[in-house]
Parts: C-alpha cells; sequence; structure tokens
C-alpha cells in the first residue's frame, strides 16, 4: 500500500537525520584514528578550546606536547586526562611553558618542544590574545606585544618545527584564527592587524611546503563564546546567540586534520555576508562600517 503523500516530506527528513548522525560518527571515529600515536603540539592547551582539542587528541591515541604559560593550568589539564585515562591505548601528555609575549624565551622553547620527541606530527597554533579599543588610545607598546603573541608566536614555531617536517615529508599545521585576519572591522586595529598578518604567513607557507607533503590549514571562526552551553538546547528560546563553542571548534579541528582541509570558515550567515560585500562592494560594506561607528559614537553622547 503506498504512503500517503503527507507522510512522505516527515519520513525524508527523519531519514536524512539518521544518515547525518551516521555520517558525523564515522568522521569523528575516522578523525580519533588518524592521530593515534601522532605527536601533536597544542599552543594554549590551557584554553577552552585547547583544552576541548587535548581531550579529543588523547582520547585518540596521540602523543600530546600541551604548552601554555600557566604551569598549574597545565598539571590540572594533565590531571583531568591522565585520571582513569587507559595506559594501553593513550600516553601521558608532556607539557612545555610557553608564553608567546616572551619571544626571547622562543629558541628554548622551540628546542624542547622538538626534543620531547625528536618530531612533531601535527601542530596546533591557538594562541591570542584580544583587544578592542579606539586606534589612537592604543600603545606601541601594547602594539607590539600583541604582534608577538597573535602573529611573531605562531610564525615562529611554525618555523621550529619545519626542518623535521621537511626531512620526514610530512606534517600538519593548522592555524586557528579568528574571522577578522579576513575581515577589518573599527576598533580592533592592532587585533585585526596581528590577524591579517598571521593568515598571510600561513597561506605564504601552505604554497611552500606542499611539494614536500606538509599540510597547512586554517581556520577562521567568529568569536568564542564560552557562555555558550557545550550541547545546544532542544528547542530555540529567544534570540539566536551568536558565536562558537569551544566544543564545535575543537570538533572542527579534528575535522580538518582527519580531511586534511585547507581552509575552513566557521561563521554564522552574517559574518559570511560581510565578508561577500567586503569583497565584491566594498564601497557599500565601507559605508556600512562607517556608519554603524557614527551610531554608536551619537548613542554613548546620549547617554
Amino acid at each position: 500500500m503506498a504512503l500517503p503523500t503527507v507522510m512522505v516530506l516527515p519520513m525524508l527528513i527523519v531519514v536524512a537525520a539518521g544518515i547525518y548522525y551516521i555520517y558525523n560518527e564515522i568522521i569523528q571515529y575516522m578523525s580519533k584514528s588518524m592521530v593515534k600515536n601522532k605527536v601533536v603540539v597544542i599552543t594554549d592547551a590551557v584554553s577552552g578550546v585547547g583544552s576541548e582539542c587535548a581531550h579529543h587528541f588523547h582520547k585518540g591515541g596521540a602523543r600530546l606536547i600541551l604548552c601554555g604559560a600557566s604551569w598549574d593550568k597545565m598539571e590540572s589539564l594533565y590531571d583531568t586526562l591522565t585520571s582513569g585515562a587507559d595506559p594501553r591505548v593513550t600516553f601521558p601528555p608532556k607539557l612545555v611553558l610557553l608564553d608567546f609575549s616572551d619571544m626571547d624565551s622562543m629558541p628554548e622553547v622551540v628546542n624542547e618542544v622538538v626534543e620531547c620527541y625528536g618530531c612533531v606530527d601535527i601542530l596546533v597554533c591557538n594562541s591570542s590574545m584580544k583587544l578592542k579599543a579606539p586606534v589612537h588610545t592604543v600603545s606601541l607598546e601594547l602594539d607590539r606585544n600583541i604582534m608577538d603573541i597573535n602573529y611573531f608566536g605562531p610564525s615562529t614555531l611554525a618555523k621550529g618545527v619545519l626542518p623535521a617536517m621537511m626531512s620526514r615529508r610530512s606534517g600538519h599545521i593548522l592555524l586557528v584564527n579568528s574571522i577578522q585576519g579576513r575581515l577589518a572591522i573599527p576598533f580592533r586595529t592592532s587585533y585585526s592587524a596581528s590577524k591579517h598578518a598571521v593568515q598571510a604567513f600561513f597561506d605564504c607557507l601552505r604554497a611552500e611546503v606542499e611539494e614536500y607533503g606538509i599540510i597547512v590549514s586554517t581556520i577562521s571562526h567568529t568569536f568564542i563564546n564560552a557562555a555558550l552551553p557545550s550541547t545546544p538546547p532542544a528547542k530555540p528560546q529567544g534570540l539566536p546567540t551568536f558565536g562558537v563553542r569551544p566544543a564545535d571548534l575543537a570538533n572542527e579541528i579534528m575535522r580538518t586534520v582527519s580531511r586534511k582541509k585547507k581552509e575552513v570558515l566557521l561563521a554564522h550567515p552574517i559574518p559570511r555576508v560581510a565578508l561577500y560585500l567586503r569583497s565584491f562592494f566594498p564601497s557599500f560594506f565601507f559605508a556600512v562600517v562607517a556608519a554603524g561607528v557614527k551610531d554608536s559614537a551619537m548613542a554613548e553622547q546620549m547617554q
């Protein structure tokens, strides 16, 4: 007996949802199997995204090198990862103090990272310093500090692990970057400049090292909203909340490593539209952005 037409669409939706769920489960399993026994460096393991990545890579059997500026926080993460872990399928992480604001220490840090296992298979550069301020209030010292953390630090570490990757003709370098590395907005002059610089560096690096079998990936995301729940609610409540959950970004990092994607844009429709406007209708985009600055200035004066 033929199904009523009214039942066809709901059934198709259920079937599509089931296929999508199975597909995601397969991809997640493949992502974990792809990192087994791989040496993985996370530059800011104690951040929300870094911690989520550490859990994923650790469960997948990776040989982790966790970096961060706080030894106490790294030890706490170490205890969380190793507590109850099966030593037959996981490795205890190694810890390395890393502070990109102290560029003088970088040669020693690079040596320490490489000496942990003699090589690096996957480098995840997720360190970042944010800044929102009118351009005339930002000092030169702050400009340099944000460039050290967001540009010189990741680029120096990437160059430090490259020789071993090139000699082995394999490796994966992944930059977790902001969408502001591709789209500049007001009051983020130093931050956006640093993100544009590091985006350009890794884009150039991708072409230079491709002949050595080295993959270079960049993930451009909107702001990380740690206040969002780890899993989305079953029913939407109120206005839509923008931002990316740390867990979602960590999952995308795992997928990018597994699929060896070169560029990923993790953003809601509005930032995506802004990118297209900036590319194809720059005059209109500049006018809209300038109008937004004027409106905010008038609002402040009326308060």
